[in-house]
């Protein structure tokens, strides 16, 4: 039931600014998509720019989607609201509200790379998309989502929200395969780059989009995040508990 009342909250503030959360949701990746997509005319791998380029963009939504929708909201409701405090207090079980809000937050990344995919539907790519494609959508949202509460549990004001979008989300949204492929960054620099989730969620969309196999390894990857910070979420709020 905790689990429940979580997603109905996420849901009705979804409900509510519903038309605030669209627009938000897709300026900057169409605007990605016209810039660099229509107005950079050039080919990636043999093939038209664009079709490297959309995949990422889903990727880069999903990662952008999930992160807002929980680092602002819980920020608010742990430093203002105290809301918080008053789930240490309540029954609620805490793992359940902790699995509430990375689901949550999966599910409005997961709705803004679905409202990219509609948006280029009309532009013959080729492109295809599958289940196993939303599950890595959903997937990734989960990762950026309990990366997002970690973030927001060490917030000391408000403010630290927007600073966390611009020293992890903005360098992962240009470096992490979304623009331009791994391939061509420095040896070393590379690797590292490789091995962050954006970059394995950006890979595998783009291969199930032409038609390749996944792989098992950006899984691997994407659940060891998930599951290491997930512990460290609930260690926070567990310890905070027994204060």
């Amino acid at each position: 039931m905790g689990i429940l009342t979580v997603l109905w909250e996420k849901w009705v503030e979804f409900r509510r600014d519903f038309y605030k959360i669209t627009i938000a949701a897709i300026i900057s990746p169409v605007m990605y998509l016209i810039i660099f997509g229509l107005g950079i005319q050039t080919t990636s791998h043999g093939e038209p720019y664009l079709h490297f380029l959309i995949p990422g963009v889903v990727a880069m939504a999903t990662m952008t989607g999930s992160f807002g929708a929980v680092a602002q909201s819980m920020s608010v409701q742990r430093l203002y609201e105290k809301a918080l405090d008053q789930i240490m207090v309540s029954p609620t079980p805490l793992w359940q509200f902790i699995l509430g809000q990375v689901i949550g937050g999966s599910l409005r990344g997961m709705y803004s790379g679905i409202l990219i995919l509609l948006l280029t539907f009309p532009i013959k790519t080729g492109l295809c998309y599958n289940g196993i494609s939303f599950l890595v959508m959903f997937l990734n949202g989960m990762v950026f989502s309990t990366i997002a509460l970690v973030l927001s549990f060490l917030a000391k004001s408000y403010s630290d929200a927007p600073r966390y979008t611009s020293y992890i989300i903005m360098p992962m949204s240009f470096l992490c395969n979304t623009f331009f492929s791994t391939e061509q960054m420095p040896v070393g620099f590379r690797q590292v780059i490789s091995y962050l989730p954006l970059s394995q969620s950006c890979d595998m969309i783009r291969k199930i989009a032409n038609g390749e196999s996944s792989g098992s390894f950006g899984f691997i990857i994407l659940s060891v995040y998930l599951i290491v910070f997930g512990l460290i979420a609930m260690l926070f709020i567990y310890k905070k508990k027994n204060l």
